[in-house]
C-alpha cells in the first residue's frame, strides 16, 4: 500500500511505522505527513498522541463522515530548535464536494518527541 501523505513510498516505511508505535517522526515534516496519514485512516489515539495537550480540543478529531482524503503538498518546512513550522495543503472531498485545507502548521519538540500544537489559515491567492 502507497503511504496516504503522497511520498511515494509505501504505507510500511513511511507513515506506517509512525502510527504503530515503532518509531517517532524525526522532524515536524515527517510528523505532518504522519497526521495527515492518520486522518485519512480515521486514527484518532494516534492524532491525539500528536498533539500538545495544552492545544488538544476535547471533541472527537475524526468523525464518521465519509470524508476521502485525496492529497497532500508540502508547500513550506522550517525548524528552529525545538519549534517548527509546516505549511501545507491538503486536499478532500466530502458528500462528492471538493475542499482544500490551507494550513500553516506549528510544532514543538518536547522530551525529544514532536508535538502539533496549533495552525492559522493563510489567505488564498
Amino acid at each position: 500500500m502507497i503511504c496516504p501523505c503522497c511520498s511515494g513510498n509505501t504505507f510500511a516505511l513511511c507513515c506506517g511505522r509512525y502510527l504503530s508505535g515503532a518509531a517517532s517522526a524525526p522532524n515536524a515534516e515527517a510528523l505532518m505527513r504522519s497526521r495527515y496519514s492518520a486522518y485519512s485512516l480515521n486514527d484518532e489515539a494516534y492524532l491525539r498522541a500528536t498533539w500538545d495537550e495544552r492545544t488538544l480540543p476535547a471533541e472527537r478529531l475524526v468523525h464518521d463522515d465519509p470524508t476521502q482524503w485525496l492529497g497532500l503538498e508540502i508547500k513550506r518546512f522550517v525548524a528552529e530548535g525545538s519549534n517548527a513550522t509546516v505549511e501545507f495543503v491538503a486536499r478532500y472531498k466530502i458528500g462528492g464536494r471538493a475542499h482544500r485545507l490551507h494550513e500553516v502548521s506549528r510544532f514543538v519538540q518536547h522530551d525529544g518527541k514532536w508535538l502539533y500544537v496549533d495552525g492559522t489559515f493563510p489567505k488564498s491567492n
